[in-house]
């Protein structure tokens, strides 16, 4: 499958039959990887980093996944470029076509990063946005893959929290794939309603289903998997003690997790903070998969990086 030159902005744009593609492209490069096989697709090639949010794993994945590949990445913070002092997104995407190969970028609004692969001549990469975190959602879809097999259809993600941008971007994700997707959060921090209808047609036509509810014991009954993220999103820190109290309710706890399935597994796309959006006892537990799933954004992400680029 050619892929070569497409941007990765929103998976809404992606087939499932490229998103598999995608995935079976990452579970080779992490296998090739973990017995030592080199695999440099990308000499000569480079790619420019460009954060306007503060990184851990999106940069350090990005970074090394890129080396690793054979290419050359190039970290770009806002700051230090004339992003940063106001010069047009068009414009910097124009010059930036001239001198590199890819871009990703991690920022605040959606629209900087479309406007960016609007202008760009080269690939773009939604590194994450407040509205859409794919790349983190092909680690996600790689992981449950590696715990329960390549059929996910009729598997259940039930997702606890905030309706944010990894719920939006595993809504469109999951429901591709033919999963039976619950969204469980407090009505005032739904999903947005694009969104929510865009997962109930991508259900109805993959055989998946979509619920969105406030009753948290009901969604998580008999879930194959269960997903929160951070209460508290980057930027929104002054409502931090209102969300803790409407979000209380939704910690993923021991006594919760009893009323998944036994084999059920624990994912959140950190960083975790314990005692909020689930326990130390869940993220320290057998059934969480969290680390395993904050490794695979290195593997989904050369897949990603090898194909457009």
């Amino acid at each position: 499958m050619n892929l070569k030159g497409r941007d990765f902005i929103a998976l809404e744009d992606w087939s499932k039959e490229e998103i598999e593609y995608l995935l079976n492209f990452a579970a080779e490069i992490k296998a090739d990887f973990k017995a030592g096989k080199d695999f440099k697709p990308l000499e000569g090639k480079s790619l420019g980093l460009i954060f306007q949010k503060n990184s851990t794993r999106t940069r350090v994945s990005f970074e090394i996944g890129m080396y690793q590949l054979g290419g050359h990445p190039m970290f770009l913070s806002v700051a230090d470029t004339q992003l940063g002092r106001g010069e047009p997104i068009k414009d910097t995407a124009r010059v930036l076509s001239g001198y590199i190969d890819g871009i990703m970028i991690r920022t605040f609004n959606h629209s900087d990063v479309v406007e960016l692969a609007e202008y760009a001549s080269i690939p773009v990469i939604n590194g994450l946005t407040d509205l859409l975190h794919p790349c983190q959602v092909m680690a996600d879809l790689m992981t449950i893959q590696e715990n329960f097999g390549k059929e996910l259809k009729g598997k259940k993600l039930v997702y606890l929290g905030d309706g944010n941008n990894v719920a939006h971007s595993l809504m469109i994700g999951c429901t591709k794939m033919g999963m039976d997707v619950v969204v469980a959060a407090p009505a005032q921090y739904n999903p947005l309603d694009e969104y929510v209808e865009k997962a109930k047609k991508l259900a109805s036509e993959s055989g998946g289903s979509f619920v969105l509810t406030d009753d948290v014991r009901y969604a998580v009954q008999d879930a194959d998997v269960l997903y929160t993220d951070t209460w508290v999103s980057m930027g929104q820190e002054e409502e931090k003690a209102e969300k803790v109290k409407k979000f209380s309710p939704f910690q993923i706890n021991e006594a919760l997790l009893k009323i998944a399935k036994p084999t059920a597994i624990v994912m959140h796309c950190l960083p975790a903070y314990r005692g909020f959006e689930l326990t130390e006892e869940v993220i320290e537990g057998k059934q969480s998969v969290v680390f395993q799933e904050s490794e695979n954004r290195l593997h989904a992400q050369k897949a990603i990086l090898a194909a457009l680029l």
